[in-house]
């Protein structure tokens, strides 16, 4: 079963492939800076996708959510209890109205 190469062997390879050109004269020193830099700009890349990708698994296996998805529910409970509030009023609205016509039949 072959090794996945750990991000610091990888580094060495890397290293050790870049010094191996620029002394047979493969690339001059500048290139193998530039190709460092382009390496280690797609490395970091790389880093911070997989540690984006363990930070939500993790966190999604804690049942925790995200923040604009809590922000959302909040809406949404707000928008709820605003109709049952106006559904209350005009029960109660409702209710008053009754009592009023049935003790203004009482008294005629």
């Amino acid at each position: 079963m072959a090794k996945t190469p750990t991000p610091l062997t990888e580094l060495f390879a890397t290293l050790k492939g870049y010094i191996n050109q620029l002394s047979s004269g493969e690339r001059s020193a500048s290139e193998v800076g530039s190709a460092l830099n382009d390496w280690a700009r797609d490395s970091a890349e790389s880093i911070k996708a997989k540690i984006h990708e363990e930070v939500e698994a993790t966190v999604s296996k804690m049942g925790f959510i995200k923040r604009e998805e809590f922000d959302a529910l909040l809406l949404r409970v707000s928008k709820l209890e605003a109709e049952l509030a106006k559904s209350d009023v005009k029960k109660k609205a409702k209710k008053t109205l009754k009592k009023a016509v049935s003790t203004k039949k009482k008294k005629d």
